[in-house]
């Protein structure tokens, strides 16, 4: 720096070189993220509907054999779609900012949990699961049919649908 330089200036130039290295350090973690992020393959997804905005709810149901209780807290986003994943095909290791509720229409889903990639979770057609918040996880079709799923996408407003995420170590 020049001697001559102003000293009163010296802290606003400090303070651009800090903007500069954490933007860079920003990028370089996003640009991180994106390559060791794990595409899907064979995977198609259609929206159906949405995205719709819900006002907040606060919804319970209870019997002597059941009991649901969703609620939310602020605006939503939700979405209606259709994957289809084709024999060998995958989601690749994501997450949901919200909860997926998944229909298991046709073919049978394997849904493997980054925590316990040893354990996955088989579900024929006919049955459905609920793709729990932040969890990372990985869905493929170990069939010879493709597998056809409806979910319904309940996500904060704004948020996207689907984060990807680096394949567990």
């Amino acid at each position: 720096m020049n001697a001559s330089f102003p000293l009163c200036l010296r802290p606003r130039r400090l303070a651009l070189v800090a903007a500069v290295v954490v933007g860079a350090a920003l990028a370089g973690g996003i640009a991180w993220r994106v390559a060791w992020a794990t595409p899907g393959q064979g995977n198609t997804v259609t929206i159906l509907a949405g995205p719709t905005l819900l006002d907040e709810f606060d919804d319970v149901s209870e019997s002597p054999t059941y009991g649901v209780k969703v609620k939310t807290r602020g605006l939503s986003d939700g979405y209606v779609q259709h994957n289809r994943v084709a024999p060998g095909g995958y989601s690749g290791w994501h997450s949901h900012p919200g909860p997926i509720f998944v229909l298991v229409t046709a073919g049978t889903a394997t849904l493997v949990h980054a925590a316990d990639p040893l354990k996955p979770e088989v579900y024929p057609a006919g049955t459905g699961f609920v793709e729990e918040v932040d969890e990372v996880h990985n869905l493929r079709n170990e069939g010879d049919i493709d597998l056809e799923l409806v979910a319904f996408v309940l996500v904060p407003m704004g948020a996207p649908r689907r984060i990807d995420e680096p394949a567990p170590e």
